[in-house]
């Protein structure tokens, strides 16, 4: 059957019609839409990935607008946006693109991140807001700007934090304490805007095959990992990708307020001690 057309960019994101426009034709392709921060490279690519194979459009976003050029070029069905997601006025514009270009939110993954891992005491003012901005802030930020959206399509929001923010570990105090915070915030979230249907859950990777991570992982650590994982071995970007993508579908209807830790069993080994397996 065919659909009607929706003539989007009809109204700017400004225009006093704009939200009664979308709210009446967001709907008319049945297509949904997602967006994904930190899309460039990583989980968010392959959540992305993931995404445009279900049928989805999905708003690419990242600071790094050379990378998302690139990884926009791959796919169909996708609009990239440069955005850094600690700046409010930034996000802002962010969300309004997304509603211009694609007429709805079903679904915000806040996967943008960094990673910053030192002693307590050459952590440094910087470095720790630098953290907390971007993991913590950014979550805020983006769910802040989206809802609106979101309470049309009664859509779904998944926070990514880390097994950092579940178990502590040394050199990780930023980091980690960011990660905890955004488990918090996700359930804050979900108990606020439930009343609204939308749903709110939080995804814990645990150690990912990554790039970056096989740069910065000696054998030694790969090998400590393997031994502390239960699954004994690192997951891939597709993995919590799937985790991701399913929190976001009508499958995960009635599960709100929720942290998944997508990481092989490590969070529940506990100490783990090699010696008290023999």
């Amino acid at each position: 059957m065919d659909s009607q057309p929706c003539h989007r960019g009809r109204l700017g994101p400004g225009h006093p019609d704009a939200v009664a426009w979308r709210r009446r034709h967001a709907g008319c392709t049945g297509v949904k839409t997602a967006i994904v921060t930190g899309a460039a490279r990583g989980i968010g690519l392959a959540t992305t990935e993931l995404f445009v194979e279900a049928g989805w459009q999905v708003a690419m976003v990242d600071r790094d607008g050379e990378a998302l050029a690139d990884a926009v070029a791959t796919f169909d069905r996708v609009h990239g946006i440069d955005c850094d997601v600690s700046d409010p006025v930034s996000v802002e514009g962010m969300v309004e693109e997304t509603l211009s270009h694609f007429g709805r939110i079903d679904a915000l993954v806040n996967n943008a991140g960094v990673a910053d891992f030192g002693p307590i005491e050459e952590t440094g003012f910087d470095r720790w807001r630098t953290v907390m901005a971007t993991n913590l802030d950014g979550p805020f930020l983006c769910t802040q700007a989206a809802t609106s959206a979101l309470k049309e399509t009664k859509g779904a929001v998944v926070n990514i934090a880390s097994i950092s923010g579940l178990r502590a570990s040394t050199l990780r105090v930023a980091y980690g304490t960011s990660k905890a915070a955004v488990i918090q915030l996700s359930k804050q979230q979900a108990v606020e805007l439930g009343e609204y249907g939308i749903r709110v859950n939080c995804v814990a990777p645990g150690p990912v095959r990554t790039k970056l991570a096989m740069a910065v992982h000696s054998q030694a650590i790969i090998d400590a990992y393997h031994d502390a994982i239960p699954l004994a071995r690192y997951g891939s970007e597709r993995e919590i990708a799937e985790a991701i993508v399913f929190l976001c579908s009508e499958k995960a209807s009635y599960i709100t307020g929720q942290v998944l830790a997508a990481d092989g069993g490590f969070e529940a080994t506990g100490i783990g001690l090699p010696a008290l397996r023999s």
